[in-house]
């Protein structure tokens, strides 16, 4: 019971992590503009993996996608591969532990072959969190450079004493999205892996000891041997201290019973 639960907890934490990292992939709030000091309050802007939105005080909002390739930073493209990446491992991560669900049967599907799917899709959530976080991560790094390096310019001129106008950009909420949503998806393949032992069938060793009697109804017993014929319980038994006697001898004197 206790594995089944935790093979379906982790299914719906990983379930909703991804659908996390789905949803911050396609938000437009990865950067927004840091209004601290800033006059200028008409126009708000705010900027994505795929465009770029300007929103204004009317409450018309205007965005434009990244129409080019090769021209944008790096950083930028290395982030959507990452987030890419993490999308799909986790589909399929998903898709491979509905099969593997304790609760579910498929034809005469062992345990030890859900034990590994479970494992296998397990380890894809793991590394599908892993890649949804060092994604926004890495964004997030992008930031807190630009954000330092545009507040230098901001007083450089005049030696600090004028105050140039320089739009800066912050944290935004696909951020923390991305965050919470990549860590539930590492949680949720950390308890897959988990439930994953409990799964496995145990393996028992047997021992096998065969035992072999030189003549017919012989039983051995410690100090010499027990000789009886086992046709019922009145057989009188004998014990022979002087070791087995072979089957001719045995054959040789016949009890009273062998002419019934």
């Amino acid at each position: 019971m206790a594995v089944t639960a935790c093979q379906g907890l982790g299914f719906v934490v990983s379930l909703i992590g991804i659908g996390g990292i789905i949803a911050a992939t396609c938000m437009d709030q990865w950067s927004t503009q840091d209004l601290y000091n800033n006059p200028v309050t008409a126009v708000f802007n705010y900027q994505g993996l795929w465009r770029s939105c300007v929103r204004e005080s009317s409450g018309f909002t205007e965005c434009r996608g990244y129409f080019t390739m090769l021209g944008l930073p790096a950083m930028l493209q290395a982030v959507r591969a990452l987030m890419i990446v993490g999308i799909v491992l986790g589909a399929i991560g998903l898709l491979v532990s509905i099969f593997a669900l304790k609760c579910i049967r498929i034809g005469s599907m062992e345990d030890s072959a859900k034990a590994t799917m479970t494992l296998t899709s397990g380890i894809m959530f793991i590394i599908s969190g892993l890649c949804a976080i060092a994604g926004v991560s890495v964004f997030a790094n992008m930031l807190v450079t630009n954000f330092w390096m545009s507040t230098a310019n901001m007083y450089s001129g005049l030696g600090g004493m004028v105050q140039t106008v320089q739009t800066r950009y912050t944290f935004g909420a696909a951020l923390f999205v991305g965050w919470v949503a990549g860590a539930l998806t590492l949680i949720g393949g950390v308890m897959m892996c988990i439930a994953c032992r409990g799964l496995a069938p145990e393996e028992t060793n047997y021992k096998a000891v065969s035992y072999h009697a030189s003549g017919h109804n012989v039983a051995y017993k410690t100090g010499g041997f027990k000789a009886s014929t086992g046709f019922g319980p009145t057989t009188k038994n004998k014990i022979y201290d002087g070791g087995a006697r072979t089957e001719d001898e045995v054959q040789s004197h016949p009890s009273k019973y062998d002419y019934v």
